[in-house]
């Protein structure tokens, strides 16, 4: 069996291919697959964050679209890992509302926002691999859901506000299992495989499969395209071995603060049963304090070495001693040496 030809990946494609309104078809099936409407693209809009896209080194696009609908549809995709991503979404979607509301205008001119993001990193927690978000007002009592009037219907032509509000869609790519059940499914087989499988009838990837072949591209191309991927496959093992060494290092910190913990601790045991004294107690834990001073333990084994009277040393005794007979005679051996 033949092997589906490998295609250039659908951020290149828009970046270098699809901005073209010869090939708006392409991205025309994308939309109207996944938002289930016949989308018809008017024109691409250019935004602060992608005019100079050409010349950033970054795992990030955005596309800015305006359909036949009067509707703002804002493409991100995204590759490195991104704590704040859904601040960031909401932040564009607003940028966008507020872009395109003229300033003497009503705010019944204000346009909906389609934010969606096509992501190659895990964001958040879920087992899906699409996931919508709306604005949707329900009632505290009721739990219903609050409409529009009959009057706001006829004027605005939309039932619900969730139609006024922006709306979200997440495309965790990773996710997919690599099983197209249906048309949309074909198009996240395609962004994370790079290939179109014969049989595929999802709209616009036909059209996709000839045109985003990656040897039909020129020779210019072609080598910008390596050069692009070889990039991201660069940045992305950056990300990994940055992420990975702190990580590592994070444990082995840990590892080391718990060990001054527990001696601390024992020490602390020590003073408190009367086997050394506050001198001793406070000198041995200065020197554990010195290699790790921001502890955020070390306010409640300071405030047990205050405790100096003797019904306080009792009280602090009970507290702090172990029930494992075992670590009894790890203090009593650990005083015998350090006193």
């Amino acid at each position: 069996m033949t092997k589906p030809r490998k295609l250039v990946s659908f951020d290149w494609a828009i970046k270098r291919l699809l901005r073209s309104k010869v090939n708006f078809d392409i991205l025309e099936g994308f939309l109207s697959e996944l938002l289930k409407d016949d989308i018809k693209i008017l024109s691409i809009l250019e935004s602060e964050s992608n005019k100079d896209f050409a010349r950033q080194k970054t795992n990030r696009l955005d596309l800015k679209v305006a359909n036949g609908k009067n509707e703002i549809i804002i493409i991100e995709i995204q590759y490195e890992h991104e704590y704040d991503y859904f601040q960031r979404i909401l932040f564009s979607a607003s940028m966008a509302v507020t872009e395109h509301l003229a300033e003497s205008s009503a705010y019944s001119e204000v346009v909906k926002v389609i934010s969606i993001n096509i992501l190659y990193f895990d964001l958040g927690h879920g087992a899906d691999y699409i996931y919508r978000g709306q604005t949707v007002f329900t009632g505290l009592h009721r739990h219903d859901e609050l409409m529009l009037s009959n009057e706001q219907r006829r004027l605005y032509r939309q039932v619900s506000p969730r139609e006024i509000f922006p709306e979200y869609y997440l495309i965790k790519v990773n996710n997919f299992d690599n099983v197209a059940r249906n048309t949309l499914d074909e198009w996240i087989y395609f962004l994370k495989n790079e290939e179109i499988k014969p049989g595929f009838k999802a709209r616009g990837l036909q059209q996709a499969k000839t045109r985003l072949d990656i040897m039909k591209l020129s020779d210019a191309e072609r080598i910008e395209y390596r050069r692009y991927s070889n990039d991201l496959h660069y940045q992305a093992s950056m990300v990994e071995s940055s992420y990975g060494l702190g990580k590592l290092e994070g444990r082995e910190e840990g590892r080391e603060e718990g060990k001054v913990e527990g001696k601390a601790r024992l020490i602390l045991q020590m003073f408190c049963e009367g086997e050394i004294t506050l001198e001793k107690a406070e000198a041995k834990i200065a020197a554990l304090q010195s290699d790790y001073p921001a502890a955020s333990f070390w306010p409640e084994i300071l405030a047990g070495l205050r405790k100096t009277s003797p019904g306080c040393l009792k009280e602090e005794a009970t507290r702090y001693k172990t029930s494992s007979k075992s670590r009894t005679t790890q203090v009593r051996r650990l005083a015998k040496k350090k006193t």
